[in-house]
């Protein structure tokens, strides 16, 4: 068998530039000057992208202030008319999932007439909007108050805005 030929490590002249590439640059120094700059820019992002602290406010109103006068939700002439019961499919699924709702309208005492002749036109307009809706829409919190004003738009558009002040959902079963 033949002598495979022995690798001889040349050395290099101290003052050629190829060996100071071979030296391991920075050793302890360098660590520290790294430890030094992570240090530095962790402090500068927690300083200087923390929000400022919230200002305290106070819970109550010191019985010395006047309070803000709150006039009643309710006005001596509201009527309230309960329209029937609202049963609707959810979603494009196979009747998987269902609401069951009920609604009145608000409205003066004098435009009961009014709104119970328009009750189907009504319903109508209710469930066009319901049934629109994807399932995805009702397991949001911020979605029922979007509802309410959507179902009270809908009824301004059929009695008209002197007519309607908006509805109540006085019963809201999702199942």
């Amino acid at each position: 068998m033949a002598k495979k030929p022995d690798k001889k490590v040349e050395k290099k002249p101290d003052g050629d530039p190829a060996a100071a590439a071979a030296k391991p640059a920075g050793g302890m120094i360098g660590l520290i000057i790294l430890g030094a700059a992570a240090l530095g820019s962790s402090f500068g992002i927690v300083y200087f992208l923390t929000p400022p602290p919230a200002v305290a406010t106070e819970a109550c109103v010191p019985a010395e202030q006047d309070a803000a006068v709150v006039e009643p939700a309710i006005k001596a002439d509201q009527t309230y008319v309960q329209m029937q019961e609202i049963l609707i499919t959810v979603g494009s699924a196979p009747a998987t999932r269902y609401l069951k709702m009920n609604v009145s309208v608000i409205t003066e005492t004098s435009n009961v007439e009014a709104v119970q002749a328009a009750e189907p036109v009504l319903v109508d307009a209710f469930n066009t909007y319901l049934r629109s809706l994807e399932m995805k829409d009702f397991e949001d919190p911020g979605f029922y108050p979007r509802m309410r004003e959507q179902l009270a738009r809908r009824s301004e558009l059929v009695l008209g805005s002197g007519v309607s002040d908006g509805v109540l959902i006085t019963e809201f079963l999702l199942r």
